[in-house]
């Protein structure tokens, strides 16, 4: 963990570009093992679930180093939360700032699941199943979990 705690700061819509930047340096790895990288589509992705009511800068030291989404997942019934993006620029992962906000969003659940998707073969999937996170599906290119504060299996 960083000297300091991080600290979560609101997002504005004009911080789309750096957030975009951002994101593409936290994937780019893990997109090129599975010959998905492109800038195009990363653009679209982000823009597509563009949300600033929902996502939240992280800040450690006073420096930007990720930014999270976790907003209501209103297609699952019970309703429960969804975690759209967490990404943290390569020299802060292993820090203990992913820990920090996994706490963080299951204590913004009040009592309800987290669902969470990863690439797969990224180190994203040990960290989510690390964290109490269960694998729930499988598709061409991604993985789904959900956490539960019941912990098991989710309903």
């Amino acid at each position: 963990m960083p000297a300091t705690p991080p600290v979560l700061a609101p997002v504005q819509s004009c911080d789309f570009e750096a957030m975009l930047k951002l994101r593409i340096a936290a994937l780019r790895e893990s997109l090129e093992r599975l010959g998905r990288f492109d800038p195009a589509r990363a653009r679209e992705r982000l823009a597509a679930g563009f949300a600033p009511q929902h996502m939240h800068h992280i800040e450690v030291d006073g420096q930007r180093v990720g930014f999270v989404t976790l907003r209501p997942d209103l297609l699952q019934q019970p309703a429960s939360l969804r975690l759209d993006h967490l990404y943290l620029v390569p020299n802060a992962q292993g820090r203990g700032v992913g820990s920090w906000v996994i706490g963080w969003a299951k204590a913004q659940a009040h009592r309800r699941d987290i669902q969470v998707s990863a690439l797969q073969h990224s180190d994203a999937n040990r960290f989510y199943l690390r964290h109490g996170f269960v694998k729930t599906a499988e598709r061409d290119f991604d993985i789904d979990y959900c956490w539960s504060p019941e912990g098991g299996v989710p309903a």
